[in-house]
């Protein structure tokens, strides 16, 4: 399996002529940009965007109209394909993908295995100069894992029996997504992976945390907390009704809020020496803020049809003061 997966890597790099840094990097901006592309037109977002109860919703909007069936060949395949779909409860597989690629890549990247090297021979020398300390690619694969656990329990743990359904790519783009996040997490320390070992003084707290780490943590922490209590509030309600928790009083969608912090404080926990951010993760962060500020839009939409403009009005979509 091992062999299957390094000898697909170095043949999707060797296709692509591209470094495997420049390539990660692509794929996020690439996802993003097509994101927001659906999102721009009304026919391809009333198709492709909203799932869950918000998928429903307009599903019901759009048959109420009964409209005739189009002979249009375009209009014909954007709806067979919109009908590609699965099950909401696919989301789980997001996290579960996410646990099994972070252990997948700790004895990888400990061991210098064959999938490993197949990333780390395609790196240009200029990713490898300025690179994160192994300190910084412990503390970030443990924060990692440490967040694709937690959702993952909390799958198991709020779910409720339901028939909504997302589309395919959601479910594809959600998998490849969080297979690629933890390769990005430790991508830009391969220099230091490749010329060091690891020793118990990588994951001792031998000295006290720089300012860095200091400052951004407590993010991730805070971050991580705020999304636990609001799903946990999500799925106490009885049914899906305008929630009033305090987190939401100012903003519709406080998790994606927390979401983005946790990917914002992990930018900065893994950024080179020399270096501000970590330019790669900062690609995934851009991709989880436009990914998730559309689907917070058409939230507001969705409680704006079922409990009128003013439910709404005064709250932000996802980040306060900005969107």
């Amino acid at each position: 399996m091992t062999a299957f997966i390094s000898n697909t890597i170095d043949t999707a790099l060797v296709s692509m002529h591209m470094d495997a840094v420049d390539a990660l990097r692509a794929f996020f901006i690439f996802a993003s940009c097509t994101i927001l592309s659906v999102s721009l037109s009304g026919s391809l977002r009333s198709r492709f965007v909203p799932y869950g109860a918000r998928a429903t919703s307009t599903v019901e909007s759009n048959s109420s109209l009964c409209k005739p069936p189009s002979t249009s060949l375009v209009t014909h395949t954007l709806d067979s394909l919109a009908a590609l779909r699965v099950p909401h409860g696919y989301f789980t597989q997001f996290y579960i993908a996410s646990v099994l690629s972070s252990l997948f890549w700790a004895t990888q990247v400990l061991s210098r295995g064959p999938a490993f090297q197949a990333i780390a021979t395609r790196i240009h020398p200029e990713h490898l100069q300025n690179t994160m300390s192994l300190n910084q690619v412990f503390l970030c694969w443990v924060l990692m894992l440490v967040q694709g656990a937690r959702r993952l329990v909390e799958c198991f743990s709020f779910s409720k029996p339901s028939s909504s359904q997302m589309w395919f790519g959601h479910w594809l783009i959600g998998i490849t997504f969080y297979v690629a996040v933890t390769v990005a997490i430790w991508i830009e320390g391969t220099g230091s992976i490749t010329s060091q070992d690891f020793t118990l003084d990588d994951v001792k707290i031998t000295t006290a945390p720089s300012l860095r780490t200091f400052l951004s943590l407590p993010i991730f922490l805070v971050a991580s907390g705020v999304q636990h209590d609001c799903h946990h509030y999500l799925f106490s309600l009885q049914k899906y009704t305008l929630p009033a928790h305090p987190l939401f009083r100012s903003t519709v969608c406080p998790h994606y809020t927390g979401e983005c912090a946790i990917y914002l404080s992990l930018t900065l926990l893994a950024a080179p020496q020399g270096e501000w951010v970590n330019k790669t993760l900062l690609s995934a962060l851009a991709f989880v803020a436009i990914n998730l500020g559309v689907t917070a839009g058409t939230t507001r939409k969705w409680y704006t049809e079922k409990f009128g403009e003013e439910s709404v009005r005064e709250r932000w979509n996802m980040i306060p003061g900005v969107y």
